[in-house]
């Protein structure tokens, strides 16, 4: 066992309520195992938390051995920051309880808590906070980086819902931040991720959603794709708060919605959802299909978590992984035109181009209020992702979105992009994408909490 002694590990054990798993314990390959299956990586000490103490007990120990600590929270991470190679993995997977006070719209939720549970919970009493895309994703790291999906339009991002957290510091303090308590700790956790200490705990603002919202997706076929892409950054500009957009450039599924002739077809989804009423929904769509004129549509009622759950069958737990993002000012006819150019360079019918609109709630806040990398007055965000079980294919795909990504750059704004979705970061790019003022005020905040970089197996913020 690298770095460790045993009876230090005995100690360990007698000081977490929760389990310590090492290399060879039954559970240790389960443990260590992470969304992106091209991680595999063998931490020396696995500390599975209940609360705060084991969390605090665990940066201890990790302190006195020198150990490079890393949080796992849901473990979707792209590029595995959760597991630490002979490291000390601080495991919150135990921490999944969300308590709802239906009464005061709050939610409290472990910070190991996946969105499906958060949506179970909050979706028995007909409220719903900002979550993500894919439902496995875990609540933790979705929220210290911003987090938006589909409530983004009328609700903005998850860091504008959250009311406070509780914080483990590296040097074994539990706080509370919140607006009137650790107000700069508060600040830096909303977008400047998991640099300033161990959430254990998040409490968000919940709104009436659902149970059921309205589904329109429009499939168009390769040829017209650009055409398509256009129409639709044209509508989606028009669109009420009401009406949550997306394009999903892929194939088309073979579910039972899709012809059996058009499986697989590569092309763009054109997907607006409907947080209002059916009506509005109705007229919203339509203009939208004429002009489109789709290979094929769904058009339909769904539940509210069926929509959290939509995508989650492209990003299957333990598929092969990779992803880069941008942000754009505009979807611009040459940008139309290099993302239909380049969907057919995939290996992997998986791989994909998503491209969500910003604006809306997300436009509200000031660009100071929140620690969130970028600005609020960005357009759009897009993710170029690779996504295969398959080794061979996954290389080539990742190449795919490597190329795909330096041919939208010069249409992007800046070297920087959202901080959840990178695989990597390119020399310079995390600090233009917080900007100059951002930044330094992170990391002095970084030196008040962690002045030693404890925690850095991260989007790292080093201490000023």
């Amino acid at each position: 066992m690298t770095g460790t002694a045993r009876h230090d590990v005995a100690d360990l054990r007698e000081a977490l309520a929760g389990a310590v798993v090492l290399p060879g314990d039954p559970a240790y390959d389960e443990a260590r195992s992470v969304f992106n299956g091209d991680v595999d990586r063998r931490p020396a000490v696995i500390a599975r938390c209940t609360g705060p103490d084991d969390v605090a007990a665990a940066l201890a120990f990790a302190q006195d051995t020198g150990l490079e600590i890393a949080v796992r929270g849901g473990g979707h991470g792209y590029w595995g920051a959760a597991v630490p190679e002979n490291g000390l993995m601080i495991d919150l997977s135990p921490l999944d309880q969300v308590v709802v006070d239906a009464e005061a719209r709050r939610a409290r939720c472990g910070g190991g808590a996946t969105l499906a549970q958060l949506d179970a919970a909050t979706q028995e009493h007909g409220l719903a906070t900002v979550g993500g895309t894919v439902s496995h994703t875990g609540v933790g790291g979705l929220t210290l980086g911003g987090g938006f999906g589909w409530l983004t339009s009328l609700l903005g991002l998850s860091i504008d819902n959250l009311e406070s957290a509780q914080v483990v510091l590296a040097d074994g303090r539990c706080v509370r931040a919140s607006e009137d308590e650790h107000e700069d700790l508060f600040w830096a956790i909303r977008g400047g991720g998991g640099n300033f200490g161990v959430v254990t705990e998040f409490e968000f603002r919940l709104h009436p959603i659902g149970p059921m919202i309205n589904l329109a997706m429009m499939f168009v076929e390769q040829p017209r794709m650009a055409d398509a892409i256009r129409i639709a950054r044209d509508a989606f500009a028009t669109q009420p708060r009401t009406i949550s957009c997306a394009l999903a450039c892929n194939n088309a599924p073979p579910a039972p919605f899709v012809p059996e002739e058009h499986h697989f077809t590569p092309g763009v989804a054109v997907i607006m959802v409907g947080l209002g009423s059916a009506e509005e929904h109705a007229a919203a769509v339509a203009p939208v299909r004429d002009a489109l004129s789709p290979l094929f549509e769904l058009v339909t009622p769904m539940p509210y978590v069926a929509l959290q759950q939509m995508l989650d069958e492209a990003a299957p737990w333990g598929v092969r992984v990779y992803t880069k993002g941008l942000y754009l000012d505009e979807l611009s006819d040459e940008a139309a035109d290099v993302i239909a150019e380049r969907l057919p360079g995939r290996a992997s019918p998986m791989s994909q181009i998503l491209v969500f609109p910003l604006g809306g709630a997300f436009a509200d806040r000031s660009d100071d209020e929140t620690a969130f990398g970028g600005s609020r007055a960005l357009r759009y965000v897009v993710a170029i992702e690779a996504t295969t079980p398959d080794p061979e294919a996954f290389g080539h795909d990742r190449e795919w979105v490597r190329g795909t990504w330096d041919r939208l750059r010069p249409l992007a704004v800046g070297p920087g992009a959202y901080v959840n979705l990178n695989a990597e970061f390119e020399p310079g790019a995390l600090r233009s994408t917080y900007g100059e003022a951002k930044w330094d005020r992170l990391a002095r905040i970084k030196a008040t909490y962690d002045p030693g970089n404890v925690l850095h197996v991260n989007a790292n913020i080093k201490p000023a």
